[in-house]
Formats: C-alpha cells, structure tokens, sequence
C-alpha cells in the first residue's frame, strides 16, 4: 500500500511539472503561432495598394457559370466593398441584351467581409492581451482564452460561409437595386454575397401573375436562393407593379472565386483545430486532478 502511495505521489510531482511547463511555456508558444497565422488572416481582408496603411487595391473578377450564359460580367471588389460591376443580362424570352453598371459615385459594402474581418481582429486582441510576461495560474484560465478566440474565429467563418437568408422584398428594398445605371427594370432583382471562397452574384427576373390564375399565392420566405415560381407581394416591394402580384419566373446565378478569402478560411481551421489541441492537452491534466483513486 505504501509503495503504490509513494508511486501515486511520485507520479502526480511529474504531472504537476508538466502541467506547469504547460501553462508557463507551451500555451504562450501556442498563442504566439496563432497570432502569427491570424496576422495573416488579417492581411488577406486588408490587401493595401502600398504600405501597410494605403487603399485597398482593386481586384477584377470575371462572373462565371458552368450552366449558363444569360449573365456575364466583371466585379471590382476594393477590400470588402464592390467599387465597380458591369454585368450584361440576356433576356431569355427575346435575347434583348441589357446591360448595367455601377453609379461611378457608389460603392457596395460587402458585410460579411467587414463582420469577418472585425472578428479575426478581436481574436488577435484576445491573444496580445496575453503577452509572454503573463503567467497563467490554472487551466481554467486557458480553457477561457481558447473559448473566447475560438468564438470569434467561429463567428468569421460563419459570416463567410453562411450567407444571409433574404426574403425577395428585402431583396428588392435594398440599396444594391438602386446603385446601378441605367436603372434596373422595374422586372429585375439583384443580390450580391459571399459564399464560401466565393463572390456571387444571382439576378432574378419577376412577371406578374394574372388576376384569374388559379395559383395558390403564398410569398416566399428567407432564402440564400430563391427558385422560379418564388412569390412576394408588390405591396412590400416594387411600387411600379401596383396591385399585382409578382413571381420569379428565372433565376440567373454567377460567381467567382476570391483566392484570399479561401486562404482566409484555411487559417480559420488551422487556428481553430491549435486552440482545441490545446484545450485536449489542459483537459488530460484536469481529467488526472478529479480522478482519486484513494
């Protein structure tokens, strides 16, 4: 019994100096890398023409679909807003081609960039808020800091991987129907977002439906896409439609690939799976401290 005690006991002095290493080496060496490969998560939403503090450079990125030609067009994206697009719609029903572009005046500010950006910079805060000088008592207070900037690292790439759901009025009352000239028809809707590692862009082209139709209306709710035969109520959104109501009868989406935001969201994951690494290393010793065997 004494020497499984003295074993116990012995045991227990090279975990508690392991833990300690732990606590005051590896977690700051841990922090360290990952506000390395968040800095450069950073400078990927940034992308200055020159300097660190010049104007975000401008991108052009050709639209682009594998199952249609209707729409085609180049998007100008400067950091996280679009300063320029120029898309040419054909119509399917008479081949007329329209085109349209951004007001010179207008910008787009793509909010799932800006979101994503914000959160990547309230991750590196959490961690210099931590310098190397600071000495971390127990494992609870790592566990806290790893939840805390898996939390906003979490929330980044939610905002770039999880577009937001719209519904075809909110669509319609948006601000991007109206940044465009010539003026959009009165028969065509616009929604830009990101997904993914990806710039998309989808244009919806509305009829109204005649007053002897025997369709049940039912507006559409929220959606990343609507489909054709998607309804909304005039009343909530073109005012030029009247008393009619309205249904998608085409639906045209194109997108481009945004390489930065792609190695944007591998340092997500890299970053993410180093904090849960950690947290695992901290709960094999938390798991030993409750564990009493006398």
């Amino acid at each position: 019994m004494a020497t499984v005690m003295a074993t116990t006991a012995a045991e227990r002095a090279v975990l508690e100096e392991e833990f300690r290493w732990l606590l005051h080496d590896e977690v700051h060496a841990v922090l360290k890398q990952l506000q390395d490969i968040l800095k450069e998560a950073s400078l990927r939403f940034t992308l200055p023409g020159s300097g660190t503090e010049g104007p975000a450079k401008q991108e052009n990125f050709i639209l682009g679909s594998c199952g249609t030609d209707q729409v085609k067009g180049v998007l100008t994206l400067q950091g996280d807003a679009l300063s320029q697009a120029d898309v040419n719609l054909k119509m399917p029903r008479n081949n007329q081609l329209l085109h349209f572009a951004f007001r010179e005046d207008k910008q787009w500010k793509l909010q799932q960039i800006q979101d994503a950006r914000n959160h990547v910079s309230q991750a590196i805060y959490l961690l210099t808020s931590r310098d190397q000088s600071y000495q971390f008592k127990t494992g609870a207070e790592v566990l806290k800091l790893m939840d805390a900037v898996m939390l906003q690292l979490t929330r980044a790439r939610n905002r770039l991987t999880t577009p937001a759901t719209l519904t075809l009025p909110e669509i319609a009352a948006s601000g991007l129907t109206r940044m465009f000239a010539p003026a959009l028809p009165s028969d065509l809707l616009v929604n830009v977002y990101i997904n993914l590692n990806k710039l998309c862009l989808t244009v919806y082209q509305l009829h109204a439906l005649q007053p002897n139709s025997t369709k049940n209306f039912r507006p559409a709710g929220g959606a990343v896409l609507h489909s054709p035969g998607a309804m909304l109520d005039p009343l909530t959104a073109h005012s030029e439609w009247g008393s009619q109501r309205l249904e998608v009868s085409h639906v045209h989406k194109v997108e481009c690939v945004i390489p930065w935001l792609n190695d944007a969201l591998v340092y997500f994951t890299v970053s993410l799976q180093l904090c849960q690494q950690l947290k695992d290393k901290i709960s094999v010793f938390s798991s030993y401290w409750s564990y009493r065997p006398f």
